[in-house]
């Protein structure tokens, strides 16, 4: 199964179409960190991290891991080491809290761009995540919470993101 981003304000998947939005400055195969672009590419999905202080574990089949106060997601471009990865907060690597005061991520899937071979500096924390206003994001693609959880139940693990 694929999800396909064919435009900045709809994602597609199967017959579903929700309403969404990207990175304030679009869509482009020339990400940088810090610079409001989606990256355009066919990228995997990983687990979901939810607050289950907020919301009680939703149904899906993708692996599901509970956001605490003390996990957030490495941007420091001078940590090679832990660039792009879920991280410890004691650790003194500037990161993405994802232990949020807003409801934004208190649903979010790490979109695999820039995974398996991780450069530092070509961008971090591009996340399927929860909008109320569809604003533009930082990069991420952002649905509202009816649709992400309608969204959870359609993909597994094997789920790719088409972002056109």
């Amino acid at each position: 199964m694929t999800i396909i981003l064919k435009n900045k304000h709809s994602l597609k998947i199967d017959s579903f179409k929700f309403k969404c939005c990207v990175g304030k400055k679009g869509i482009s195969r020339k990400k940088v960190e810090g610079d409001k672009k989606t990256p355009k590419g066919i990228f995997g999905l990983e687990k979901l991290y939810y607050r289950n202080d907020r919301i009680k574990k939703p149904f899906t089949k993708l692996k599901c891991i509970k956001i605490t106060k003390n996990i957030g997601w490495c941007n420091n471009v001078k940590d090679k080491t832990n660039y792009n990865k879920l991280i410890n907060t004691k650790k003194k690597s500037i990161h993405e809290k994802l232990c949020r005061k807003d409801f934004k991520y208190d649903l979010l899937i790490p979109i695999k761009y820039n995974w398996k071979k991780r450069i530092p500096g070509k961008g971090s924390c591009i996340f399927l995540h929860l909008t109320k206003t569809y604003k533009p994001t930082a990069g991420c693609i952002a649905l509202s919470k009816k649709d992400f959880l309608i969204m959870l139940r359609l993909i597994n693990k094997k789920t790719k993101i088409k972002i056109c």
